[in-house]
This record gives structure tokens, sequence and C-alpha cells, in this order.
């Protein structure tokens, strides 16, 4: 355990620490910061990833929810770097507002974090919602969590979070992390993924708050037909303007004719 660091992890916060020498080698290497990157690692806990970071970057930001590692974490950052920390929950960080504080940032971070299980879908979420602001983010995540975000149309895992990323998103996994690397080690694989939001010209979503209407409503009840899915969302008529089969499944229809239907609706 690293010098400082007297804390046990805390399951209701999720906390899983990294401690392979390997899987931090491969992920800062994945990461490759670069002069004049912004980094912003969200939920730094003992520092694993964050050292290793600094000693190569010399400055990060970190975003840590929980106070009894923030004495011991800036005690440790000192000879490896800058760390500025941010105290509070990740979901009440405004990243724009935090990237156009940083003039060096170009109005951009690059987030990276090792996230826990119980809070990556409203992590990613968020992040979404500050796609501009943001270049890439390389994350570590439950492996079936992975698995979802890049599926595609037809896999049994295909889903709202694998649309509302993709439509955003190029996701790449990168490879998988055992539980062995991790006190405690958790029960399930995790797996390294990349994600870099589309330019804002390449985004095709017209309309967000439609987008995320039709993806939620064709999600919520998967053995359902679009038809039956949507009713109350898009007709048949529409759904046929689309392009779609209205008794087709949600997990049959691609990224792309999801943002064709929503853009007809929001155009309507």
């Amino acid at each position: 355990m690293t010098t400082g660091f007297t804390e046990p992890a805390k399951k209701h916060l999720g906390q899983n620490f990294l401690r392979d020498t390997s899987v931090i080698d491969r992920i800062v290497l994945a990461i490759a910061p670069q002069p004049g990157d912004v980094i912003v690692e969200i939920g730094p806990g003992q520092g694993a990833l964050t050292f290793p970071l600094l000693k190569q970057h010399g400055d990060i930001t970190a975003i840590e929810f929980d106070r009894d590692l923030h004495a011991p974490l800036q005690t440790a950052a000192r000879q490896h770097g800058e760390l500025h920390l941010i105290a509070g929950d990740v979901l009440s960080v405004n990243f724009s507002e935090l990237a156009a504080q940083r003039s060096d940032a170009q109005g951009q971070i690059r987030l990276v974090g090792n996230l826990p299980y119980n809070l990556s879908s409203p992590i990613l979420f968020h992040a979404l919602d500050h796609a501009h602001a943001i270049r890439d983010m390389h994350f570590m995540l439950q492996k079936e969590v992975v698995e979802r975000m890049a599926a595609g149309p037809g896999s049994k895992v295909y889903g709202r979070l694998s649309v509302m990323l993709q439509a955003y998103c190029s996701v790449t996994p990168l490879f998988i992390v055992p539980p062995g690397a991790f006190i405690p080690a958790p029960k399930v694989d995790s797996a390294v993924v990349r994600l870099v939001p589309k330019p804002h010209g390449k985004i095709e979503v017209a309309d967000h708050a439609s987008f995320a209407n039709v993806v939620r409503a064709a999600f919520g009840q998967r053995r359902k037909t679009l038809r039956n899915a949507l009713h109350g969302v898009a007709d048949s008529a529409t759904l046929e303007a689309a392009g779609l089969r209205p008794e087709a499944r949600a997990e049959q229809v691609a990224v792309a004719d999801f943002v064709q239907l929503a853009n007809l609706l929001a155009a309507g």
C-alpha cells in the first residue's frame, strides 16, 4: 500500500484500488500524455494511476469524493508533480467550465479514471453532456459494461448505452484487466476503453433531447416491437418514413437509424 494511505477500500463507494504496475503502465501508454494536455482523473483513489501520470506529465487535475483520501493524495503527489484536487461528486462537476478555466487546454480536457462499477453509466452520460469540451476519455470499467458500450445491432448486449455513446463518440475497447490487478479483487473482469467524441460537424443528432427520448423508449421494453415500444412517441407512418420497420425490435436498429428517426421527429 502507498505510504500515507491507511483507510481500507470502502465498499459502499465501490472502491477497488488498482495495484498491478503492468496494467498501470499499459493505461499510461494508451493515454500518452502530451505537453499542453489538461488531464482530469475521476476517482484517483490511492494514486495508482495519478502518480505515474504526474511523473510523466507534471500536472493533473483529479476529482475525488472520499475526503479521507484527500490529504494523503496531496502529500504523496508533491514528489511527482502538481495535483489540483477537486473535492466532491464528479456528477456535480461541470466539465465544460473546467475546460474553459484552463486556457492551455485549447477548450478541451482529457478524462481518465478507474470508474466505480455502481456509477459508471451515470458518469458516462454526464460526460456525454459535455462531449464538446472533452478531447478523449480513457476509462476502466466492468468488462460487461465495455462490451455494451461497443456492441453493434443484433448483439444481445446492444442497448441504450451502446446507441447513446456511439452517436457521439468512437468507442474502442483496449484490453481486459483481471480481478487480481485490484485490492480488494472484484468478482468480475474489468476492461479499459477509449472514447473519442466526434467533432461537432460529424455529430448528426439534431436535437439531443429528442434523440435521448427515442432511444430510452425504444429500449425501455426490449421484447416489444418498435411500434409498441414507441407508442406515443412515433407512429408506424413516422417509423416507415424514417426507413424503419414497425415490427422490428430496438436491438435490430442501427445507431444511424435511431438518429434519423429522432431528427425526423424533432423536425416535425
